[in-house]
């Protein structure tokens, strides 16, 4: 992987939970980002479970982030539960023009292509650096519920993530620490980790 070893330097790190609880896998991201608020995390580290506010998260990576975490499930072809570390170069950032928007599911790659839209149009800049964690998903079917192998892969991510932000894997967050949740495929080079 090229410099995964931690965040950008300078500017705060956003880490993202992306899905629908409501389509079985597909919360993998929003259960991630739960599992994060149990654990320390440096102090310039803020956690948001973003669901399906796609639109939401485009506007708020503008808010001066060096580094961005997205979490979610994708579909890429393996087994379901493996996890997958993917960094975002600007090269491979979608150009900005009109993205499709579905406001109940958003992928990364839109919300980058809507966060590129917004820079070009207010003169503003995103993120430095873009890193999406992966799950690979067993189903994606109304219901509630993360299947076993995606259930499974929860500590893996959890750890995967924690290491990019250079934090303790094994430090529990202190009793009433947590951030506040954030108020209401093309394009993603893989850059080698594949659990």
């Amino acid at each position: 992987m090229n410099g995964t070893a931690g965040p950008a330097a300078g500017g705060r790190t956003l880490v993202a939970g992306i899905g629908n609880i409501f389509l079985g896998d597909d919360g993998f991201g929003v259960e991630t980002v739960r599992r994060l608020r149990e654990r320390a995390l440096p102090p310039d580290v803020e956690l948001a479970d973003i669901g399906v506010r796609g639109v939401h998260l485009a506007y708020q990576l503008l808010d001066g982030y060096g580094t961005v975490v997205l979490v979610d499930a994708m579909q890429r072809g393996a087994a379901p539960g493996t996890v997958h570390l993917i960094e975002v170069r600007e090269a491979d950032r979608p150009e900005p023009g009109t993205p499709v928007i579905d406001g109940h599911r958003m992928s990364p790659d839109t919300v980058l292509a809507l966060l590129g839209t917004l820079t070009a149009g207010t003169g503003q800049s995103g993120p430095g650096r873009v890193l999406v964690v992966g799950c690979e998903p067993a189903s994606v079917d109304e219901g509630m519920g993360l299947s076993a192998p995606v259930e499974a892969a929860l500590d893996e991510a959890v750890r995967l993530v924690l290491g990019l932000l250079g934090a303790d894997p094994e430090s529990a967050a202190p009793p009433g620490h947590g951030t506040a949740p954030a108020p209401g495929g093309p394009g993603l080079v893989p850059q080698g980790h594949e659990a």
